[in-house]
């Protein structure tokens, strides 16, 4: 998608502050975080949502990229939550399939 900002941050056309990256995705700092390490790990292919995921291999790589991503930060250890916000009533604000990798504190349940 063209105007897509996450598919815009993917092609260089907006700066994001990169953690890491693979063949097929990009990790990147939030912009709003909300724990010390907050990352965002993308697909570099738009997907709207997990509800257009054609395979499980898309889903697989960004979880491999979270879990390299929680190692480099230091958070793997003591552990990390790894949050997909999936439509409206999900709570998903921008349009690009993204996961968000959480850690440097502790993360109860429910979420807050």
């Amino acid at each position: 998608m063209e105007d897509c900002l996450f598919c815009r941050i993917v092609r260089g056309e907006l700066p994001a502050a990169k953690v890491a990256e693979s063949e097929t995705c990009l990790a990147f700092r939030d912009i709003a975080p909300k724990s010390p390490v907050h990352v965002l790990v993308i697909p570099k292919v738009h997907y709207a949502s997990l509800e257009e995921v054609p395979d499980a291999s898309v889903f697989g790589a960004m979880s491999m990229l979270a879990q390299q991503v929680a190692r480099q930060e230091g958070v793997a250890t003591r552990g990390y939550r790894c949050v997909v916000n999936t439509g409206e009533d999900g709570g998903q604000t921008v349009g690009h399939l993204h996961l968000h990798l959480l850690g440097g504190r502790a993360h109860g349940w429910p979420p807050g």
